[in-house]
């Protein structure tokens, strides 16, 4: 097979008419000739940080979107799954996504549950790592998010990172907000990036401490404004990574807007195409290859370097897509859950409380962390309620693998004048978590979860839409297509029931996830992220 086109030479930061000679799935020539084919040749994205869970869909549908947008590889932690299942939920991963060509390079989940503060599925300890770091299919160890076990030397934890040490693999990180001694700790410890920098000053700290930054554009977390400034100068120490991406923005762009993005920022286009494309594979050493002689042919055409429109994605020598085509076929999707809870009632979502102020959950659009904010009660009976003209809603966590009483929380920001919203895509720990104007909403909304063993809901009275997700209560057996129509629906009846925030189920899926401050909701109660412990919702 030939290839003719412009070829984009990252290393050497040239752009000249040529051939690729393709033989064997492995590129065997690179010829400089004058060709008449138009675009632009380039190796293909490799995102540096993704939950494939997020996107709703099973590796092989979110490969059907990816190479659409010019994604050949991706660096993937399967973590959610894994907190449902264990290293069943791993495997399962695995073998899903060997069907397809998208090259899925998969993590060992480091925090299995994430806290001990939680109740998750499954646990994998340290002796389960150093089985999956033997394995070939894991490349490294996945977001090591308990940074307090790092910097206090926990001994499962250093066992783990010992673990990755001795197999020569990589070792993510997840540290938001740590900066000086901290930092310095933590790295010194093997752990070689971060994902979660949320300003330029601690990005710039943690970059100087020798750890590789990644740009995130997810869903919900978006940190690119924050960091971009850092790429011109740190380029051979930046990445970028979705982290967490839904299906209808799957299906509108992937690492192709960010790099966009970037080029439009006026940052020279060798510069942003080595963070997208050369150093994921370097760093984690994949078998992905960069479009030289000898390298697998994993190569994209983009119509320009300025809006980067995807018109050809190749793998291993194949025409996987084409003008907005995939070439391959679907998989066949076996289900696999792990679901024991039984329909709720609404007095189980009642809270007493006799203080005037609670603490409350502040939400804040695009962005993971949270803040504490301080509120007038509102009391009827003995028990707090929801002020909706206040914004103050009820936010509950149900335990969805035994049975157990709900835990329940106050959160400002979601914005619902009516009904409520629900989700089992709750990190890390994917249990039941709703936001809602009532307790007799809030009721409905968790038992269609519970009724279909899985999936998001939004409720306004007769009105009920349900996404259902059978596959580890977190994903779904559909097309991509299917899933990103029916979660489009409803995201917009959430929206129309008053949420301002760009994608509420996004926010809502994180505000569980108890290893990022300040103040989270636990299964087992109200969480302070900062002091690492649990608090109470009426103030003393």
């Amino acid at each position: 097979m030939i290839v003719k086109g412009n070829i984009v030479d990252i290393f050497n930061k040239e752009i000249y008419q040529g051939s690729i000679h393709v033989v064997d799935g492995k590129i065997k020539e690179i010829k400089r000739e004058t060709v008449s084919e138009n675009g632009f040749l380039i190796p293909g994205f490799t995102d540096a940080h993704v939950h494939i869970e997020s996107s709703m869909l099973v590796p092989s549908e979110f490969a059907r979107i990816a190479v659409l947008h010019g994604t050949v590889a991706t660096v993937s932690d399967p973590h959610e799954i894994a907190n449902v299942l264990g290293v069943e939920g791993v495997n399962y991963m695995i073998e899903n996504g060997n069907q397809v060509p998208l090259k899925f390079h998969f993590g060992a989940p480091s925090c299995v549950p994430a806290t001990s503060f939680e109740t998750a599925g499954a646990v994998i300890n340290a002796a389960q790592i150093d089985q999956l770091m033997q394995r070939e299919e894991i490349l490294y160890l996945a977001e090591m998010m308990n940074y307090p076990g790092v910097l206090f030397k926990d001994e499962e934890v250093m066992k783990k990172i010992a673990s990755a040490k001795k197999y020569g693999k990589p070792i993510d990180g997840h540290a938001p907000g740590l900066m000086g001694e901290d930092a310095a700790t933590y790295a010194a410890a093997g752990i070689s990036t971060d994902h979660e920098c949320f300003t330029y000053e601690e990005a710039l700290g943690k970059l100087k401490l020798g750890m590789k930054i990644l740009i995130r554009e997810g869903s919900a977390a978006k940190n690119f404004n924050a960091l971009i400034d850092l790429l011109p100068e740190h380029y051979t120490q930046m990445m970028f990574c979705s982290d967490d991406k839904h299906p209808d923005d799957l299906l509108l762009g992937h690492l192709d807007q960010l790099v966009a993005r970037a080029v439009a920022n006026g940052i020279e286009v060798f510069k942003v195409l080595q963070a997208a494309c050369i150093n994921p594979v370097l760093h984690y050493n994949l078998p992905v290859g960069l479009l030289r002689e000898g390298d697998a042919a994993d190569f994209i055409r983009v119509e320009n370097l300025t809006t980067f429109n995807v018109l050809e994605t190749y793998i291993n020598g194949v025409l996987v897509a084409q003008n907005k085509k995939c070439n391959f076929d679907p998989v066949p999707i076996h289900p696999i859950n792990n679901f024991n809870t039984s329909p709720k009632s609404s007095d189980q979502f009642r809270i007493k409380g006799d203080r005037p102020q609670i603490r409350v959950i502040e939400a804040l659009d695009g962005e993971l962390i949270t803040n504490e904010k301080i509120m007038d009660a509102q009391i009827t009976n003995g028990f707090l309620e929801s002020n909706v003209a206040e914004d103050m809603l009820k936010i509950v966590m149900v335990n969805r693998y035994k049975e157990a009483t709900p835990s329940i929380a106050f959160i400002h920001g979601f914005g619902l004048k009516k009904g409520a919203i629900a989700s089992c895509v709750g990190h890390d720990s994917h249990n039941i978590i709703a936001v809602g104007t009532s307790d007799e909403a809030l009721t409905q909304a968790v038992n269609l979860i519970i009724k279909h063993q899985g999936g998001i809901s939004a409720v306004n009275g007769d009105i009920e839409e349900v996404l259902p997700l059978p596959i580890a209560g977190i994903m779904s057996d559909q097309s991509a297509e299917e899933v990103g129509k029916a979660y489009q629906k409803i995201d917009q009846l959430a929206k129309e029931m008053g949420s301002k925030l760009h994608a509420p189920f996004m926010t809502l899926s994180f505000m569980g996830l108890l290893v990022i401050p300040s103040l989270k909701l636990s299964d087992l109660g109200l969480f302070d992220g900062g002091k690492f412990a649990f608090t109470t919702v009426s103030c003393a």
